[in-house]
């Protein structure tokens, strides 16, 4: 990794880590395991960008971390006690705990026993995801932003850009995705776009004349988006030194891609803080619930906040539907697509795109990480 100076070697070598993110990373065989004890998950600065970008006092941004690590690892065995009449969960940031949807009030007693509340309903998860897949079958037109499974309403919710719901193609998607089961209605304020960017400074990586920012580290190179370029490419850090090349890459249907390491260049189990925070270590890929607190690191708009507004989302890019995104209230710009999006001290997953900006705030997809590893056999590099 070619430096001029000590401050742009670390920033460099925080980059090729997957920079963006504060989480932590477990090997893909090790995904679904009890994530390890955190070390100071809520430093000064990350409670000061959860206050900033969530409206919380420190106090309360405290006792959310710590409600959503519990709510994280209630989660796996709540979802064991409901069986078959399991139908989602969510963590309730006003009640600070996880709540799961059951469509058999026999099995109460023994998921509230896990330390989650109950709320009844119609659907179990298995129906509604087998309605979503039905629809993820149709062909969806630009006027349609997307469409996920929401347990707290029982039903598959599609968006659609506000300008475009009365478009004759809106109306027709809209009558065969009733046909495929509970669906609900949501406007978006815009369609969703990807966020690569032509080629400008700062601390990105490049493939021809495309910005993107590096997600996280993986032994032997770093996993970023899709979109940010095809197999074989050539990839150049911030300096223009090479890199490596994308050694796999899937978009649109997927949107994720990994990138060997080599030139001199190096990993390290660590997310770029900007300044906004410590740098972080990556510790482990533990998925937080629906509800949950995120961040994301990036080489554009650096260090934002939000919330993990839904999970296994379909989301119609121009350039084609993306399946399986995890939905989020953190904005993002140009040039932060691959960029780390982590909860507490987990990596959550890389930026694909999204709508709005970080001036009057939008919403943004990621490609889960641990789909990642397991797709391409990688294991993260975690302190």
């Amino acid at each position: 990794m070619r430096r001029t100076t000590s401050l742009r070697t670390a920033v460099s070598a925080l980059l090729l880590l997957g920079t963006w993110a504060t989480a932590s990373a477990l090997p893909a065989s090790a995904a679904d395991a009890p994530a390890p004890p955190s070390q100071a998950p809520a430093s000064p600065e990350l409670l000061s960008a959860m206050q900033r970008d969530l409206g919380l006092t420190r106090a309360q941004a405290e006792a959310r971390l710590a409600a959503e690590k519990t709510a994280t690892d209630v989660e796996r065995t709540a979802r064991k006690a409901a069986g078959s009449a399991y139908g989602g969960s969510w963590f309730d940031a006003r009640a600070g705990r996880l709540t799961v949807a059951l469509t058999l009030a026999t099995h109460a007693d023994a998921v509230r026993a896990t330390g989650a509340a109950v709320r009844l309903v119609r659907y179990d998860a298995r129906h509604l995801d087998a309605a979503k897949k039905r629809i993820d079958a149709l062909d969806a037109p630009a006027g349609v932003a997307g469409w996920h499974v929401d347990p707290k309403v029982n039903k598959v919710v599609v968006s659609v850009v506000a300008a475009r719901r009365g478009d004759n193609d809106v109306r027709a998607f809209l009558s065969r995705a009733r046909e495929a089961g509970p669906v609900t209605v949501r406007q978006s304020p815009a369609a969703p776009r990807t966020f690569a960017a032509g080629t400008v400074g700062g601390d990105p990586f490049y493939t021809g004349n495309v910005r993107c920012s590096i997600g996280f580290s993986v032994h032997g190179g770093f996993v970023t988006a899709g979109h940010c370029g095809r197999p074989g490419a050539a990839v150049y850090g911030w300096d223009r030194s090479s890199i490596g090349n994308v050694q796999g890459s899937s978009f649109p249907g997927d949107d994720y891609a990994w990138v060997n390491v080599g030139s001199g260049w190096w990993t390290v189990p660590v997310v770029l803080g900007w300044g906004t925070i410590p740098d972080r270590l990556v510790r482990g890929s533990a998925e937080a619930p629906v509800g949950a607190s995120v961040c994301r690191s990036g080489s554009t708009t650096h260090w934002h906040c939000g919330t993990v507004l839904a999970k296994n989302e379909t989301v119609n890019y121009s350039e084609g539907a993306v399946h399986q995104m995890t939905k989020t209230s953190v904005c993002a710009e140009p040039g932060d697509s691959g960029g780390s999006f982590i909860s507490g001290d987990q990596a959550q997953g890389v930026t694909s795109g999204g709508w709005g900006n970080c001036g009057s705030g939008g919403e943004t997809w990621h490609q889960p990480v641990n789909e990642i590893l397991n797709r391409y056999g990688l294991t993260l590099h975690t302190a």
